[in-house]
């Protein structure tokens, strides 16, 4: 709950009132505003259509992350309309820094002498940092709730069956400014994301793990191991899998954004025109970075935490199986004709999601590298290994009585 007290604080579109509130107050606004926001989450009316809601994507049920196996969601207008990006899970983006084009991480402060890169930000392609931003972006997004204004969004919520508890938190005027209204909303959407026990709980059995309170199995520590392995999975050098020195749990990311050349999903309606490429950092849905053609291709690397509750992978959703997500890390260069399309010449269209030009932003670490033929970073049983590994860092464990 301090988290969430802590999105209370003040800002552009906060009354007065709350600034200098006793701390039971505090608390009190918080968990109404947590209680307003999960109402909100779950509410069609405030879609166009009328059948979609934030958990429409983000399904509590499934770690907040798409309950079934599309790709892509639809949306829009008429619920029929899709955009171009997987839906990501929603939980452990509390510890998710504001982007950066130059993020210095280091358990040291006084050394500030390796620059990331870009990091951060709370998209696929980092271009928002508050809870409250980020909840707009689907409420106006014409492909998803496709509400033509923040009006339209005030107007669905004065009819809800909350409205009166907009009111009681807001003001009993709150409706009479449609940017106020909405602000509203959002910052009770932002407010409710921002609840441990349901968007943080490290639950998992790993979690156990650290504390002492489980043991992994033989292949989840073999699969451990060759998470870490920087000459093998080489996983911890984005999903970082060890406590910090503070004694935070880790996140599974690191937060910064990579190219690694994810085939081409031909089931996404944009990728029927040769000529569109979502090119993550560098547009099309960012545009403050569009002239930056190292950024072209890269996406933030999301947190692994429940991530084999996933039915499709990465940015596109064009991987559909965990075991198939870790294996292309290990053949994306050994085999590519697994995972990429041929020419008519018979040659593999190798990363043919992603122009020429931009190409040599990808990323060729561990397990990436090698050649057409060439033996693989990891064997068959390794990626085995690191799936029953990945399978420990869902949710909601519960360590067998003794």
């Amino acid at each position: 709950m301090a988290a969430a007290i802590m999105a209370c604080g003040t800002g552009p579109g906060y009354a007065q009132s709350e600034i200098g509130v006793t701390r039971p107050e505090a608390f009190a606004r918080a968990a109404a505003l947590e209680s307003l926001g999960r109402k909100i989450f779950t509410d069609p009316s405030l879609s166009r259509s009328g059948t979609m809601a934030c958990a429409s994507c983000h399904d509590p049920r499934n770690a907040f992350a798409p309950s079934n196996a599309m790709a892509i969601q639809p949306g829009g207008k008429d619920g029929r309309e899709t955009g171009f990006r997987a839906a990501p899970s929603l939980k452990y983006l509390q510890a998710v820094p504001q982007f950066s084009e130059h993020y210095y991480e280091s358990e040291d402060e006084g050394d500030a002498s390796i620059d990331n890169g870009p990091t951060g930000g709370l998209t696929w392609d980092g271009r928002v940092d508050r809870g409250g931003d980020q909840a707009r972006i689907p409420l106006l997004a014409p492909f998803e709730m496709a509400n033509a204004s923040e009006a339209e969004v005030a107007a669905a919520l004065a009819k809800a069956s909350y409205a009166a508890d907009i009111k009681a938190i807001f003001g009993t005027d709150v409706f009479a400014d449609p940017h106020r209204a909405f602000e509203a909303g959002t910052k009770a959407l932002s407010v409710f994301e921002q609840s441990a026990a349901e968007f943080y709980p490290y639950s998992s059995k790993y979690d156990a793990y650290l504390e002492g309170r489980a043991k992994l199995t033989g292949q989840e520590a073999r699969g451990l191991k060759l998470f870490e392995d920087e000459n093998k999975g080489n996983c911890r050098n984005c999903h970082r899998s060890q406590r910090a020195d503070d004694g935070s749990a880790p996140q599974f990311t690191d937060f910064g954004m990579i190219a690694i050349g994810v085939p081409r999903n031909r089931d996404i309606a944009a990728n029927a025109d040769p000529g569109f490429f979502d090119l993550g950092l560098c547009g099309p849905l960012r545009t403050d970075l569009k002239d930056h053609d190292n950024y072209c291709g890269l996406f933030r690397a999301p947190s692994l935490r429940n991530v084999a509750l996933r039915r499709t992978f990465f940015h596109n959703g064009a991987i559909r199986t965990l075991r198939d997500a870790v294996a292309f890390y290990a053949t994306r260069d050994t085999d590519p004709a697994r995972w990429y399309p041929r020419r008519a010449d018979g040659t593999v269209d190798k990363f043919d999601d992603l122009p020429q030009r931009y190409r040599a932003n990808i990323n060729n670490e561990p397990p990436f590298g090698g050649k057409p033929g060439d033996k693989p970073a990891l064997s068959d049983n390794d990626i085995d290994d690191i799936v029953a590994f990945l399978n420990t860092l869902t949710d909601g464990y519960r360590p067998a009585a003794h």
